[in-house]
């Protein structure tokens, strides 16, 4: 059984930092390209970052040099470190792994909340 479980959301003050964690079970995480998405309310869901199994990675322009991807492949965990963060943050967070061959290999999820307030 495949899961997907994130962590670290919560409530953070504008210009703050929060770092997100998703681990995965069920997986050979190597093989997986590991993505977070974010939707904030009333918005449709949004990629923000990924990294390929051999670690490259690339970013949304609205988080580029303020959000930081990486993953522990040894302990099959994606990590997004979120710096300097602005209330058009707030959202909730979601983990998504994609097979980097079988397109049918796509796993989410449930989303941790992130909210950006004074």
């Amino acid at each position: 059984q495949v899961q997907l479980v994130e962590s670290g959301g919560g409530l953070v003050q504008p210009g703050g930092s929060l770092r997100l964690s998703c681990g995965t079970s069920g997986i050979r995480f190597s093989s997986y390209t590991m993505a977070w998405y974010r939707q904030a309310p009333g918005n449709q869901r949004e990629w923000v970052a990924h990294i390929t199994g051999s670690s490259s990675t690339n970013y949304a322009d609205s988080v580029k040099g303020r959000f930081t991807i990486s993953r522990d492949n040894a302990q099959n965990t994606v990590f997004l470190q979120m710096n300097n963060l602005n209330p058009e943050d707030t959202a909730v967070y979601y983990c998504n792994a994609a097979h980097t061959l079988t397109r049918s290999l796509n796993y989410w999820g449930q989303g941790t909340q992130v909210t950006v307030s004074s």
